[in-house]
């Protein structure tokens, strides 16, 4: 698939949001769904949000201050998860950029990564891209390949996909609360309408504890 097609699909993707595949319960609303099969954490004693994401998703740009700025007001009990999602082999580079910022400390590029491709066009889609640019963010290419295909982002990039097909992620951003809830700006029809349903998963969530 040329880079092209590649931009294409997943940006299409993205417009189209979340669609309503999850099993619902009786009790889902039209802000939120619930799962049928509640899905087990990886934060034990702790309420976890997933944040689903792909670095090509204009929307997953816009959302992502947003969510940053919630994080900073949730209790201790709260640990919110960024996940990066791959809905085909093309995006798994950008995937596994994800993975090798943690692994390379270098977290504070993962918004520029979204400024780069959203704000200045850069077309960071294939990892010899990557590699480029990120030479340009004080990361030698080769610590940067070294890290991208290493065991530890290898297992992280699987588990992902392990989470993708879980909570059956088909549009992004889409947040995932508690192993039990979904939102997503398709549901609620804002970015910030998003957030607070969220926030009001998370509340239900700790309350009944």
């Amino acid at each position: 698939m040329s880079v092209h097609a590649f931009l294409s699909k997943t940006l299409s993707m993205a417009a189209l949001g979340l669609a309503a595949l999850l099993p619902l319960s009786t009790q889902a609303q039209s802000t939120y769904e619930t799962l049928a099969q509640p899905q087990p954490t990886d934060t034990p004693g702790k309420v976890e949000v997933l944040e689903f994401f792909a670095y090509s998703c204009p929307h997953c740009a816009t959302i992502e201050p947003m969510v940053a700025e919630w994080k900073k007001d949730l209790p201790d009990t709260v640990v919110v998860r960024q996940v990066p999602v791959a809905f085909n082999a093309s995006m798994e580079d950008l995937q596994r950029l994800y993975y090798a910022l943690e692994a390379l400390g270098r977290m504070d590029l993962h918004p520029k990564v979204f400024d780069a491709i959203h704000d200045e066009r850069k077309r960071i889609f294939t990892e010899t891209a990557i590699a480029d640019w990120i030479e340009t963010q004080g990361v030698k290419p080769d610590d940067y390949r070294a890290a991208a295909r290493s065991f530890g982002v290898t297992s992280k990039v699987a588990r992902a996909k392990e989470l993708e097909q879980a909570y059956d992620v088909q549009g992004t951003p889409t947040l995932a609360i508690g192993g039990k809830y979904v939102t997503s700006p398709s549901m609620t029809g804002s970015y910030q309408g998003t957030i607070t349903q969220a926030q009001k998963l998370v509340d239900q969530v700790l309350s009944a504890q």
